[in-house]
């Protein structure tokens, strides 16, 4: 799995709302107080995050420093900014850092940038999977820095799975520094690789073909220069890998409805959704728009069907956001008859989406969960450094390195 290029912005899929503590341009560190419980560490933890909105943090006992916002790192600009970043939060405190956390991708610049950091400082860099260090951030906020099971619903664009694979809708059983998967999205194809990230009509196409209506394409996207042989693309794995993410099931709800085909701003299509389905208001969920296989794989292709035979793309968009909701909240339920836990942590980008969030929240509380969300931090991958954090504090802890 290659690093994603810019067009992609996995965090940012629902970029109204809340924004990290750090922003672009802030030459000050900013910091977010993080006492709670759990055993305490002789010294702090740096971590340099991920790729996308990278915002490196270094956690000590009661606060998490947290460098500006330097933005995505697929620029030389970008990437030369991440080590005088690190050199401002080290020099924030006396004492070095324990260890130096970083994004299971071994391509990312910020990777490469801690293995460096790491040996130079003489101590040990560790890799945390991605969405284990969203579910880790909410957590961290919250002061929750015990090993009490949660059950983690981690939705993004994209994060490198512990499988090697593209995740970004997964269910998470976390227990401090032990994070398991126990359910995730089925998956869409990615027709084109990382274009496929950046174009909507390609995630359209992914269902469409899925759902053995793939002989619509050519029609139904014929002003776009590719679309006479998609199929042909989709038929072959290799052209097509596949992805669990939230993220690329928004961008082909929002194919199929017309809202947007190609993306020319972050994360466009998304966006042009929330916005839709806010203005169409209320209106029943389909009750056949999901199914959840026994290994709790939750399938959303019903629902993104209906879709691609809806004439009006504002209830189409309303829809898709109270089918969403109620999929989650029936997939959470499902997880938690085989749990023992009473917390749910909601976190990665498509948790920008306050729409989504408020439904989720609503839905959950009044089953007498406790749930919890970002608050300051963003809840994106502007916040994931923190997390990374909050996952090596527990590897430490519990002496799991």
């Amino acid at each position: 799995m290659r690093p994603p290029r810019r067009a992609q912005r996995p965090d940012e899929a629902h970029r109204q709302g809340r924004t990290a503590l750090a922003h672009t341009g802030d030459a000050t560190l900013q910091s977010l107080r993080c006492t709670g419980d759990g055993a305490a560490l002789a010294g702090p933890i740096l971590a340099l995050g991920a790729w996308f909105n990278n915002t490196p943090c270094l956690l000590e006992r009661e606060r998490a420093l947290f460098s500006p916002n330097l933005g995505d790192l697929d620029t030389p600009d970008a990437c030369r900014r991440v080590e005088p970043a690190v050199a401002a939060l080290l020099a924030a405190t006396p004492v070095p850092p324990l260890v130096v956390a970083h994004d299971l991708h071994p391509d990312f610049h910020s990777t490469r940038v801690a293995l460096a950091t790491a040996h130079r400082l003489g101590v040990p860099a560790l890799a945390v999977q991605h969405h284990h260090a969203h579910i880790g951030a909410v957590l961290a906020e919250h002061g929750r820095f015990d090993t009490r099971p949660v059950l983690g619903l981690a939705v993004d664009g994209v994060g490198l799975g512990s499988d090697g694979e593209a995740w970004g809708g997964e269910l998470l059983r976390v227990r401090g520094a032990r994070c398991e998967r126990i359910g995730h999205l089925r998956p869409l194809r990615l027709p084109g690789g990382d274009r496929a990230a950046r174009e909507p009509w390609r995630m359209a196409s992914a269902l469409l073909y899925a759902c053995g209506r793939g002989s619509e394409i050519a029609h139904r996207f014929s002003h776009q220069p590719a679309a006479a042989l998609l199929a042909q693309v989709l038929s072959r794995p290799t052209l097509s890998p596949p992805t669990t993410s939230l993220g690329r099931h928004f961008d082909a709800a929002a194919g199929l409805l017309g809202v947007c085909e190609v993306m020319h701003t972050d994360a466009e299509a998304a966006v042009a959704l929330e916005s839709l389905a806010r203005a169409y208001g209320e209106l029943p969920a389909l009750a056949d728009g999901w199914r959840i296989s026994p290994d709790l794989e939750l399938d959303l292709h019903p629902l993104l069907l209906q879709l691609a035979d809806e004439a009006d793309a504002a209830r189409g968009a309303a829809r898709f956001h109270v089918t969403l909701a109620a999929a989650l909240t029936d997939w959470i339920e499902h997880a938690l008859a085989l749990e023992h836990c009473d917390t749910v942590v909601l976190g990665g980008g498509c948790m920008h989406n306050r729409l989504l969030s408020a439904m989720l929240d609503t839905a959950l509380s009044t089953r007498g969960l406790t749930v919890l969300g970002a608050r300051r931090l963003s809840p994106g991958d502007a916040g994931i450094a923190l997390g990374q954090a909050w996952v090596a504090r527990h590897r430490l802890t519990h002496k799991e390195t």
